[in-house]
């Protein structure tokens, strides 16, 4: 008896295809599988349905939350994660005396219908047809008609994200509508901004906020500031802090996660090979991690990205929490710059670091660009503060990268109402500093 054996070579697409599935496996699997071995360290989050966030617009008051991959496995009894799934659980009260036509493709564009997903397991499973699975998947969908002086709940299958979900869901009538838009955490994912959070809450309870209302005044404190933030111990500069946002959760967050801004996570074995796959395969990291620099005495709260075509490429901010407010808005002093490439650089403990546009006043106008599409940017302007370096002569970052600026940062005020962009306000600040105010 003789046997043949047949060779089977993937291409470039198939094995990249082939590798994700693979990091998924291991990333949504493998927690599955340690979670029913493990009795000790496991992180407690609290159910999806309690913490929802609530909002309102007037008959409607809708719930939202974001499922975890756990959650959505338990669920839907199977590992939605690992196709890619992520179940968005809303709850829908209407006082209307009319019925709301629920649109599915505002909080994804490419959302999976119940039957879709259902398919996709049957041909997971060798293409064996389960009813019961269908019908499951159907029940717990949101209906599409969400009926006068009625509760309404159900699950939206959309694309998976990690971290945070921006969410934005509409709901329609004969002659209006009604939207809301959401930043719902996720949890899982060991986020930057998530490990930081007890932190913030000590300093917050332990600094002295100032409140400006004075526009002039609150400018004059923005110049003010430091050049750049620094490495731990405050004795040498790091990248110039270019940047100030001024809004909270429900206006600057949301703008930047419907932009495609998403959270990084710190560097922690499981990262580090997530970045070595990417490196291998050429795929981006949404959620790569990034190096801390300091402010305020601390590394930074809140740290962004958007991953562009590949893990050596990327748009990065980082943000601290300021001991500030202006009329009554938070207040976030940040770092933009725009990652070109990847180096090796005895200047980093991981002895390899991101390489930076030299230019860095190129991406704060792209973030500023970015972010007039967002529909909550109001105002613009550009207060000085950085210190002007040229291309002949410039600045260096920590990891010896050098940049070159106008000196300027850009200084962005968000509102929780929609903004056109005709209607966003554009102060030139740098010459109001000198002839008064607004």
């Amino acid at each position: 008896m003789s046997y043949s054996r047949k060779a089977v070579v993937l291409g470039g697409e198939e094995m990249r295809q082939l590798m994700k599935v693979v990091r998924l496996a291991v990333r949504y699997l493998l927690p599955v599988f340690l979670l029913g071995c493990a009795s000790t360290n496991t992180v407690e989050y609290p159910h999806y349905r309690e913490r929802a966030d609530s909002l309102t617009d007037g008959p409607l008051t809708i719930k939202v939350s974001a499922l975890s991959p756990l959650e959505g496995a338990e669920v839907y009894k199977h590992s939605l994660a690992v196709l890619g799934m992520q179940p968005v659980w809303l709850e829908v009260e209407n006082r209307d005396t009319e019925p709301y036509w629920f649109l599915p493709q505002g909080i994804d564009p490419d959302y999976f219908p119940y039957w879709e997903a259902a398919e996709a397991f049957n041909l997971a499973d060798g293409g064996i047809i389960d009813p019961a699975r269908r019908e499951r998947f159907r029940q717990l969908s949101l209906p599409p008609i969400i009926p006068p002086q009625t509760t309404t709940s159900g699950f939206v299958l959309t694309n998976l994200d990690e971290g945070f979900k921006f969410i934005h869901a509409d709901f329609l009538k004969k002659g209006q509508v009604r939207h809301i838009s959401d930043v719902a955490e996720v949890p899982g994912l060991r986020a930057d901004f998530m490990e930081r959070r007890r932190i913030k809450q000590e300093l917050a309870a332990s600094v002295k906020i100032t409140d400006f209302n004075e526009q002039q005044v609150f400018l004059k404190a923005l110049s003010e500031l430091p050049c750049c933030a620094t490495n731990k111990s405050g004795n040498k500069p790091a990248d110039p802090l270019n940047l100030v946002i001024v809004g909270g959760g429900n206006d600057a967050l949301i703008a930047l996660a419907r932009r495609g801004w998403h959270p990084t996570e710190i560097t922690w074995s499981g990262s580090v090979l997530q970045m070595m796959s990417s490196a291998l395969t050429g795929d981006s990291y949404l959620h790569a991690p990034i190096s801390p620099m300091y402010m305020f005495g601390r590394s930074q709260d809140l740290a962004l990205q958007k991953a562009r075509d590949n893990i050596h490429q990327r748009n990065h901010l980082r943000l601290w929490l300021a001991p500030m407010r202006f009329r009554g808005k938070s207040v976030w002093v940040g770092q933009i710059s725009r990652d070109i490439g990847t180096r090796l650089t005895i200047h980093s403990p991981y002895l390899t670091t991101h390489k930076i546009d030299p230019d860095v006043d190129e991406a704060r106008m792209a973030l500023t660009e970015d972010l007039v599409y967002s529909r909550h940017l109001a105002i613009v302007g550009l207060v000085p503060g950085v210190g002007a370096a040229s291309p002949q002569s410039p600045r260096q970052n920590l990891t010896r990268d050098p940049f070159y600026t106008d000196g300027y940062r850009a200084v962005l005020i968000f509102d929780e109402r929609n903004v056109s962009i005709d209607k966003i306000h554009f102060l030139h600040w740098q010459e109001e500093t000198t002839h008064g105010d607004d």
